[in-house]
């Protein structure tokens, strides 16, 4: 080994990000896995995520699963999902764990990327691509890590179940929705481990915290509609349609949600207090009162994940209107994307949303995941914090301690939304975990030029191989 390569690991031990390296064989297997996975388009417009799903079933018969044990299935040729099982010795009789990950990806436009989203790129210590972030990385951690288990012939103490699946960004054919509705043979479970949350936040490439799912936000679309007959631009009305919308909007963005904070997001606030220094740290403590300062609560607002955590967000995510440039706009329609805090539904959001923007002209919509519009929105509430359990979370503590000294595990609420909705309402208790490190100032997902650095792409791997072990071996 050169002394280049020697400094390289040296700088990413003492940065607290990396354990020791893994061997070549098993970095080369894990980057391949991750580089075909970016490479295959599994938007929900035009991409499959049934090309992923069997190109990971192949990567996993070739490594010796039984194909009895490796299945591939979906309600359509395009929206296919992968079950793996890795059988354990039965002593016990323990039921499995699940783990589950989306194989889809948000739309990604390649004129806006500085490299093409579909490609998988290396570069300046990183790795770009669409899904390096959401979520094709621990996608390819968890292949790579069950190959690993099988070529040593590991045994863990119950059956290990891997569900690669379609439709969490969008779609009409959610994939771990369908497996339970049609297959629940072939994913039940004692306890699900969701890899689309949780992970390890970094500032300036630091380990600060490692985040485990308790809770998260409910996902909610709404159309905002506002007609007028129309007629010749040279004979503008103030009866606009889009002034209308544009005011909604207008109003939409001076009055955020309130603060709320509940059982989950307050002790994650107390304990990250105690990781931050200055000003920050004297905010966290100042929301944490009895009468919360609100001059905090406005400058930790300035920080967008600090925000999403403090209350509901809505933000207009899509814009349409009119029909040609020389005419007034018949139609101007909007898209709000909402995230809800925990206790409240989308109907009840719904309604305050009108109360904001205060404009009868504007009509309120309701846009189900499958895209079917309706007047109102359903009463569903998310999922209640759920604390982890002491046998999920004593590894993960330990893991975490080897890999990322100093950083405490924090449970936490995931701001966006995820598939544990549906494990949850099955019965299922789910746990959101990953050991990819972000940086908190590179939330890139959803968005341009998406990446993850090459390191914490391979400390993700070599955590998901220790932290399974922690949880599973034979005792």
């Amino acid at each position: 080994m050169g002394y280049a390569k020697l400094a390289v690991i040296a700088a990413a031990l003492s940065s607290g990000l990396a354990a020791a390296p893994l061997d070549d064989a098993t970095r080369g297997l894990s980057r391949e896995i991750f580089r075909e996975l970016i490479e295959i388009d599994t938007t929900d417009s035009v991409g499959s995520t049934t090309l992923a799903a069997q190109a990971m079933a192949r990567r996993l018969l070739d490594a010796g699963f039984p194909p009895a044990d490796v299945e591939v299935l979906g309600p359509n040729d395009r929206k296919r999902n992968m079950v793996v099982r890795l059988r354990g010795t039965g002593a016990g009789a323990l039921k499995p764990i699940l783990l589950i990950g989306h194989l889809d990806v948000v739309e990604a436009r390649p004129e806006d990327w500085t490299t093409n989203p579909f490609q998988f790129v290396e570069k300046d210590g990183y790795f770009y691509g669409r899904g390096t972030q959401d979520m094709k990385v621990n996608d390819a951690a968890l292949v790579t890590t069950f190959i690993r288990f099988r070529r040593e012939g590991y045994r863990p103490n119950r059956d290990l179940i891997l569900a690669l699946t379609a439709d969490e960004e969008g779609g009409k054919s959610n994939g771990v929705d369908w497996l339970l509705k049609n297959h629940r043979d072939l994913i039940d479970a004692d306890f699900v481990l969701n890899a689309d949350s949780g992970g390890v936040t970094t500032m300036h490439g630091k380990a600060v915290n490692v985040d485990v799912e308790a809770s998260e936000k409910l996902y909610a679309d709404f159309q905002l509609t506002a007609t007028n007959p129309g007629g010749h631009s040279s004979l503008p009305v103030p009866d606009n349609a889009i002034y209308h919308i544009a005011g909604a909007l207008s109003r939409l963005e001076r009055k955020p949600f309130p603060f709320e904070l509940n059982a989950v997001t307050r002790d994650y606030f107390r304990r990250r207090a105690e990781r931050e220094t200055g000003q920050t740290a004297a905010d966290m403590k100042a929301i944490l009162q009895t009468k919360p300062d609100p001059a905090a609560i406005a400058r930790l607002s300035t920080d967008a994940r600090y925000n999403s955590t403090m209350r509901t967000t809505c933000v207009p995510t899509r814009l349409n209107a009119g029909h040609a440039n020389n005419a007034l706009p018949q139609t101007a329609q909007a898209i709000v994307n909402c995230r809800i805090l925990p206790g409240h539904s989308a109907e009840e959001i719904r309604q305050e949303l009108i109360r904001i923007f205060a404009d009868p002209k504007v009509v309120l919509r309701y846009v189900s995941d499958a895209g079917d519009i309706a007047d109102r929105a359903p009463e569903r509430q998310a999922f209640p914090p759920i604390a982890p359990r002491p046998d999920v979370l004593k590894p993960l503590e330990k893991v975490a301690d080897e890999m990322w000294p100093g950083a405490p595990v924090l449970p936490g609420m995931e701001t966006g939304a995820s598939d544990s909705i549906y494990t949850m309402a099955a019965g299922l208790p789910t746990y959101g975990i990953s050991g990819v490190a972000i940086d908190q100032d590179d939330l890139r997902m959803h968005g341009k030029d998406e990446r993850v650095r090459v390191s914490s792409y391979y400390d993700g791997v070599d955590f998901f191989y220790r932290y399974l072990k922690a949880l599973a071996s034979p005792r």
